[in-house]
């Protein structure tokens, strides 16, 4: 290696736009680091003299004579009067380990993973849509919420409580959303819950795997719906749980083969409002034989009713927590899909006996939510615009249900068979006989439209693929010429 090459390369270095906002001698300094631990600058290799680098690199020696400094005081270099300044004769061994034309790319190196870490590699994480396309699920209408009322909750919230929300918040959630919650279920869900019950979290799945964690040893059985929700597949398969499947029917949950349960599973998943993903509710009856069954077992409900607030027949049924007088029930619930996803918070309604080891767990994961998004939300919901919210959306989103359901008869007649769901934000449909659901898939990502498909939602391969087809983020015409689009890719 020459010395004009090292300074070519290092001018190079210098001129990268990532260290453009960087003092000079920063740059210098960062800029020779990164050749030193490329292996550009060997273990060994005499440096210029900081007099001589200045004139190359047209700065001040000073400059020059800082990074070095620095470099020195880092391990990079050594320095010794008299004879210069040399790259560490330890750093190859330390850091490197051979030299830069033996190393592998990052990409080609083998990584050392738990078995839990390899686990989670293999099977994947879970892929929320970041943008508004036909057809994904889960997506609520963002472009009609009411950020002028939010943003002045926001400020009227940051400036009543400045100096408590720079600080660390409670585990548990802020007394004031917690508070608007219970009232909340308590009204609209039939539930019974107090402010104290409340643990306030990011999302659905961060409640899955506390619930994983606190109520289920490693390698241990809990019951979940077959079909059901991929996301608290993953949340509990994480947690290094054996999911046991048990069948839904046309009036949800199988209690007959719950009750046939031998795994030893006290714990059971459940989404009774609208079931996750062929949207049928749960039976009165089958509810309390549901709750019956927990108690008998000395186990758990996890009731995920993440968007119970769209029901588009009547009302929706009270939730199976309000139902349980054992408390044997913990209810879930989201602000992502009656508000937006970027806000990040949900929250569970516990037993008393989980308040405490379930905080406990969750101050261990990430200690707590913003302070100044549940202060907003708390002020949101109490001054009536989440209700306002809700009934408005919910009319919306009724209209677009049927658009997409007559869209689909109109569009796709002979490929699939559409279910018009009591409520939800997504539209179940089967797949003709002859119709492969990978082949639809693939068909329509290459003409650019999300179709989630039915069939990784089953624990075994269904008779019939299908889609769930999302439907609330879109207008009536964006579901028309979005179906047509799709028409055509499977035409």
């Amino acid at each position: 290696m020459t010395p004009q090459f090292e300074l070519d390369t290092l001018k190079i270095r210098l001129a990268a736009p990532e260290l453009a906002a960087l003092d000079l001698r920063v740059r210098v300094q960062r800029a020779l680091r990164q050749l030193i631990l490329d292996g550009v600058l060997a273990p060994g290799l005499r440096l210029p003299a900081t007099r001589a680098l200045a004139q190359s690199l047209g700065v001040s020696r000073d400059t020059v004579e800082m990074a070095y400094a620095q470099l020195r005081l880092d391990g990079y270099i050594e320095r010794q009067t008299g004879s210069g300044s040399f790259v560490s004769a330890t750093i190859g061994a330390s850091l490197l380990g051979k030299s830069s034309s033996a190393l592998q790319p990052a990409s080609a190196q083998p990584v050392a993973l738990s078995a839990r870490g390899a686990h989670i590699l293999a099977s994947g994480g879970v892929a929320d849509q970041q943008s508004v396309k036909a057809f994904a699920t889960g997506l609520p209408e963002t472009r009609a919420f009411p950020l002028a009322v939010w943003e002045r909750l926001r400020r009227q919230a940051a400036g009543e409580r400045q100096a408590g929300m720079l600080l660390h918040g409670d585990p548990q959630g802020a007394e004031p959303l917690r508070q608007a919650i219970a009232d909340y279920v308590n009204l609209e869900r039939g539930a019974r819950a107090t402010a104290d019950q409340v643990l306030v979290l990011s999302s659905t799945r961060q409640a899955m795997y506390l619930c994983a964690q606190v109520l289920a040893d490693a390698h241990g059985p809990i019951l979940m719906e077959d079909p059901g929700y991929f996301g608290a597949r993953k949340a509990f398969e994480m947690a290094q749980l054996q999911v046991v499947p048990v069948p839904v029917d046309a009036q949800g949950l199988s209690i007959d083969h719950l009750r046939a349960d031998r795994s030893g599973a006290n714990t059971v998943y459940v989404t009774p409002s609208h079931q996750y993903p062929t949207g049928v509710t749960l039976a009165l009856e089958r509810r309390l034989a549901l709750t019956a069954w927990a108690a008998e077992r000395q186990g758990w409900i996890i009731e995920d009713d993440y968007d119970s607030q769209f029901h588009y027949a009547g009302l929706p049924t009270a939730c199976v927590q309000g139902l349980d007088t054992r408390r044997r029930t913990i209810y879930l619930g989201t602000f992502a899909k009656s508000l937006y996803p970027g806000l990040r918070i949900g929250y569970m309604v516990l037993p008393p006996a989980l308040v405490k080891p379930m905080t406990y767990a969750r101050s261990i994961l990430d200690g707590h939510t913003p302070q100044l998004d549940q202060l907003t939300l708390a002020r949101f919901i109490a001054d009536g615009h989440f209700a306002a919210h809700v009934r408005a959306m919910r009319k919306v989103y009724a209209v677009r249900r049927d658009a997409m359901a007559q869209a689909v008869r109109r569009h796709l007649p002979h490929v699939v068979t559409a279910q018009l769901p009591p409520g939800g934000l997504q539209l179940p449909c089967l797949l003709h006989e002859g119709r492969d659901e990978l082949d639809t898939l693939r068909r329509a990502a290459q003409a650019g439209i999300v179709l989630p498909g039915l069939s990784r939602l089953y624990a075994t391969p269904p008779a019939r693929g299908g889609w769930l087809l999302g439907f609330a983020a879109l207008t009536p015409h964006e579901i028309d010429s979005g179906i047509v689009r799709l028409a055509r890719a499977l035409a």
